[in-house]
């Protein structure tokens, strides 16, 4: 029985999730590392396990750590009905630990946003770097400042496909270039057909390219490169997801 609406969340994740390429994201990191020569793998903010599978099902040997049990409690229930087992572990970005030797550590589907203080974002970047081989891969997505500034100021968003219904609005947060959401979601339920209520807040903040890349090479990174939207294309102004990738 779910008693939390983080719970609910969890379980109504994925359908709101449907319009994420996942398989762009898999050809992303195969393109650049491959499994024959990058073949453990760990999976960071690993969410309802979507992505864990991908990966796994390409051959690679994965991890997946996410800092919500009840996100993990769908992904190891969607494994088992896969007859797939991946390790999944229950810890926070950064506080990374028990992990050597990697060869790609990816954060995916802008997970390092919900990170609120800059110290633990550098934290994380730094833990990550400590579990990678040398020669090992980081690669991780996050919202640009034009999303995070504009586009999510547009609020409200509705969505209604007869099934889940949600509000979701937002407004700027406490730091620069961040912001709160707060949903209000409407799950119809089986068999009554009634719906069932429940509110979601969360928080996220993001950086510049410049900062995130400056960050990667005081850690020790190189090879830092930013591509945008899913595309093999140098970030614009108007872009809204940024993707990173470095090497140890």
């Amino acid at each position: 029985m779910m008693n939390s609406s983080y719970e609910r969340f969890a379980a109504v994740y994925d359908e709101l999730m449907q319009d994420i390429p996942y398989d762009q994201y898999v050809n992303w990191v195969k393109a650049h590392a491959p499994k024959e020569q990058f073949p453990k793998l760990l999976d960071v903010g690993c969410g309802t396990g979507t992505l864990s599978l991908l990966f796994h099902q390409e051959g690679y040997d994965v991890r997946g750590i996410d800092l919500s049990e009840d996100m993990l409690a769908v992904a190891y229930e969607r494994l088992q009905t896969q007859g797939v087992n991946i390790p999944l572990f229950n810890m926070s970005m950064d506080e990374l630990e028990g992990f050597s030797d990697l060869d790609i550590v990816a954060i995916p589907i802008d997970s390092i946003n919900y990170l609120a203080e800059t110290e633990a974002v550098i934290e994380t970047l730094k833990r990550i770097y400590d579990s990678l081989r040398e020669g090992g891969q980081i690669f991780f997505d996050v919202h640009s400042l034009f999303k995070m500034d504009q586009i999510f100021m547009k609020s409200p968003f509705t969505y209604d496909d007869g099934e889940i219904t949600y509000l979701w609005y937002t407004e700027p947060g406490e730091f620069e270039h961040s912001v709160f959401h707060q949903m209000t979601f409407f799950v119809k339920e089986e068999g009554s057909g009634l719906f069932e209520r429940f509110d979601e807040e969360h928080f996220q903040r993001t950086y510049s390219i410049e900062l995130y890349m400056k960050w990667l090479k005081e850690i020790g990174f190189t090879h830092i490169e930013a591509t945008a939207d899913w595309k093999n294309i140098s970030p614009s102004n108007e872009s809204e997801r940024i993707f990173i990738r470095a090497i140890k």
